[in-house]
């Protein structure tokens, strides 16, 4: 493990309201689940940026409902 996603990964977990981060190596893409009542995409991007790594929302593949 190289030190950027378990940085990344540790601070998207210590965000309120983040149950899950799965971290892609491959594509240096992480995977986040969270409850929009209690953070947003933006307080996640915040989270990377402060630890170092800047980020960016990339959309699911998968179908909203």
């Amino acid at each position: 493990f190289s030190a950027g996603p378990i940085t990344v990964m540790a601070a998207l977990n210590r965000v309120v309201g983040v149950t899950s981060v799965f971290f892609l190596y491959e594509d240096r893409e992480a995977r986040v689940t969270f409850d929009d009542d209690k953070t947003t995409v933006e307080a996640l991007t915040q989270a990377t940026t402060n630890a170092g790594y800047p980020s960016t929302l990339k959309q699911s593949q998968a179908k909203q409902e």
